[in-house]
């Protein structure tokens, strides 16, 4: 199965600056835990794996912010995947490292 990379967003709304970072830090720390290859970013966290398991664990991370207090998320996904290769995160960014 190839994989794909998903770029996932998710903004708490309704709270305070300093809650919505707390709640944010609850979703990464479940994508900390998948054991996939995943990158945080300044506005969005990229993901990479088998399209099955990335939309699970982006369920499972919009979850996290909900058991942790959220009550309204905005939810921003951007998804690449291709029919005969795997996606990778380091062939897209090796040259700016």
């Amino acid at each position: 199965m190839n994989n794909i990379n998903l770029a996932l967003q998710i903004l708490p709304t309704g709270k305070s600056k300093v809650e919505a970072y707390s709640l944010v830090d609850e979703a990464i720390k479940i994508i900390q835990d998948s054991g996939l290859r995943y990158e945080v970013c300044p506005f969005e966290t990229v993901i990479e794996g088998p399209y099955e398991q990335v939309m699970k664990l982006a369920e499972a991370a919009q979850q996290a912010c909900f058991d942790a207090g959220a009550t309204d998320l905005l939810v921003y996904m951007k998804l690449q995947r291709s029919k005969d290769k795997s996606v990778i995160i380091e062939d897209k960014m090796a040259k700016y490292r």
